[in-house]
């Protein structure tokens, strides 16, 4: 595939923030990541799309600190800052065993699982299978029934730049296109985090193109996933976006008839990215839940 080349070829643009926490993950990779609030709070992770980094996360992890959490989110391997794995391994069991490594660091003690899209299906696979112990956990607009032009609509947008980009302002009218509904930020400084430069000075996503060489069987997907969900015991809320194209109605159902305990909320104004179409219903739904099952006593900001 074009653009494949090695984390040795890419380089960081200048502005890209440092990671502040780094793990071992499987294969020996080293995940990287940033950290917010007070150490001996609950323990709350943040896991990103695919093809998302950890900066998804950003102004809900400030939320959860001020809450009184410790709230940390990780590039998942092949993503962001985390080394791309040698063998090009970005399966859910891989995902899955970097995750428990990650909770491993830090003393192994249940943390609450807040993933988005991939990141969802790996924390709902950790603790569906009884690989991973939670507290509680947040799905967001990720179901076991997935609506396939939904899921073939980002893959394409995924392979449109193979190439990569001449300029920020290329990205940007590329995202726009994508994500008609945003609204177009004052400036494009802000997509530096998610990129790398390739040494002919074309800009690439931050991300192995090998991710998309993963194999994607949406039947074997369901049943894994409706298996899992079947045994959720702990606290579940499940956010989807009222326009998602990923997560329909049918598909919320059809979760909820599954995992019946489980709490939904469909945010107005949100397409697939809840977080990031809003922030701010998504990190109000987030806090109510947490504050509810977790006892929290600082009030959200």
């Amino acid at each position: 595939m074009a653009g494949s080349a090695t984390t040795a070829t890419r380089r960081r643009l200048p502005g890209t923030p440092q990671p502040t926490q780094h793990w071992q993950g499987g294969e020996g990779l080293v995940l990287a990541g940033d950290s917010w609030g007070d150490p001996a709070g609950p323990l709350v992770i943040l896991l990103h799309g695919g093809g998302q980094t950890r900066h998804a996360w950003g102004a809900t992890g400030k939320l959860l600190a001020a809450a009184g959490c410790h709230a940390i989110a990780l590039d998942a391997r092949g993503h962001g800052d985390s080394q791309w794995s040698p063998s090009g391994d970005y399966s859910t069991d891989a995902m899955v065993q970097d995750l428990k490594a990650v909770i491993a660091s830090h003393g192994g003690r249940p943390p609450v699982l807040i993933g988005a899209s991939m990141g969802g299906i790996t924390s709902l696979v950790g603790v569906g299978e009884g690989r991973i112990e939670a507290r509680a956990l947040i799905l967001v607009d990720v179901v076991p029934r997935c609506e396939a032009s939904g899921v073939a609509r980002i893959k394409a947008f995924m392979q449109q730049h193979d190439n990569g980009f001449a300029s920020l302002d290329e990205v940007a009218e590329a995202i726009s296109r994508y994500q008609p509904q945003r609204r177009k930020p004052a400036s494009t400084q802000g997509l530096v985090k998610n990129l790398r430069g390739a040494p002919d000075g074309r800009l690439h996503w931050h991300w192995d193109p090998r991710y998309l060489d993963t194999p994607l069987d949406l039947v074997a997907r369901y049943e894994r996933l409706s298996d899992c969900a079947r045994q959720l015991r702990l606290p579940t809320l499940l956010v989807r976006g009222a326009q998602s194209d990923v997560v329909s109605q049918e598909g919320l159902q059809d979760f909820l008839t599954l995992c019946p305990h489980a709490e939904h909320l469909s945010v107005a104004d949100a397409r697939h990215m809840v977080a990031g179409d809003r922030n701010d219903a998504f990190g109000k739904a987030a806090w109510d839940f947490l504050s509810r099952h977790l006892l929290l006593g600082a009030s959200a900001s």
